[in-house]
């Protein structure tokens, strides 16, 4: 079945628990809480972990670049900086080549966090009660969903009538 099949009573689509974005609503705070017990003893939010893993893969970022790897606007990354940069684990600097940028890197205390987050992931993995290649799978179908309704808004953004 298709999600444009009508063979299946159109109320019955319109139940919370047959709603796609309402299952991975569910399934992401019920990440968070997993990820608030085991993030605990680092001293970091969920958020600030993922700052950090892109830090960590990456080295010094320009702000807009954390942001675009993150998918979150200043707005949102900033405050987050700024609390890393509070604990000492991020320092932010002013680029030398183009003094509007501003670059976020890990402190040393930032990098020696990288060790003690290495069982983060282990703890993650096990408590969905997946295997590797299940994980594996549904990463992949979710990054496909991502780029599918990444398309589908620049689609319907594009075809809206422009109102005032």
């Amino acid at each position: 079945m298709t999600a444009t099949d009508t063979s299946t009573d159109e109320a019955d689509w319109f139940r919370l628990d047959r709603q796609i974005c309402f299952s991975l609503h569910a399934a992401s705070r019920a990440f968070d809480g997993v990820y608030r017990v085991v993030l605990k003893d680092l001293g970091l939010t969920y958020p600030q972990y993922l700052v950090m893993l892109v830090l960590w893969e990456h080295g010094a970022l320009p702000v807009k670049k954390l942001g675009e790897l993150l998918r979150l606007d200043s707005g949102t990354l900033s405050p987050l900086v700024k609390r890393l940069e509070g604990a000492g684990l991020v320092r932010r600097e002013r680029s030398t080549r183009d003094e509007r940028s501003v670059l976020v890197r890990p402190t040393e205390e930032g990098i020696a966090l990288r060790g003690r987050a290495l069982r983060v992931p282990q703890h993650i993995g096990a408590a969905t009660g997946f295997d590797l290649a299940e994980i594996d799978e549904l990463r992949t179908r979710l990054d496909r969903l991502t780029s599918a309704l990444d398309a589908a808004t620049a689609t319907i953004s594009r075809e809206r009538p422009k109102t005032r």
